[in-house]
């Protein structure tokens, strides 16, 4: 039995920078709101860093858009009337969450060789399908795009 307040201090990570238009990443909020205490420092920043890239190469037509009407950063663009204030950063922050997520639950996968762990590991990857579709969404929404294109063929 372990007594509350008693764990170890978890040691608080350094902010990740960004381009400047995008803001910042802050590991210890991304640790606390997706709830990966186990996950050491290293492995949140690589996962952070690589899905910065990922999500800022995705915008980065968005960005350029942007940039060229004035606004040189995320905080400029002008937001819908049904939007909050926040919503633009909450949608970017959404999408790289979402996508470290799903990196750290493919890296993680458990390794036991029984049915039960491969069982596990299948629901794992199931799950980081599933946050590399919210990142998509959070893009799409960001930008203004709807969730889903259908055509008729």
């Amino acid at each position: 039995m372990i007594a509350h307040g008693t764990s170890p201090a978890i040691t608080p990570l350094e902010p990740i920078a960004n381009n400047g238009f995008w803001p910042e990443i802050n590991p210890n909020e991304f640790r606390e709101e997706e709830r990966v205490h186990n996950v050491t420092p290293p492995r949140i920043r690589q996962s952070l860093r690589a899905a910065v890239a990922d999500i800022n190469r995705q915008l980065a037509s968005y960005q350029y858009e942007q940039q060229e009407s004035g606004r040189t950063t995320i905080d400029e663009v002008p937001i819908e009337p049904w939007q909050s204030p926040g919503d633009l950063q909450l949608l970017y922050l959404r999408a790289v969450y979402a996508q470290a997520q799903a990196d750290l639950l493919e890296r993680y996968r458990d390794a036991s060789a029984t049915g039960k762990g491969d069982e596990r590991g299948e629901a794992k990857d199931l799950a980081a399908d599933d946050y590399r579709a919210d990142a998509r969404w959070a893009i799409a929404e960001l930008t203004g795009r709807n969730h889903t294109t259908v055509e008729l063929i």
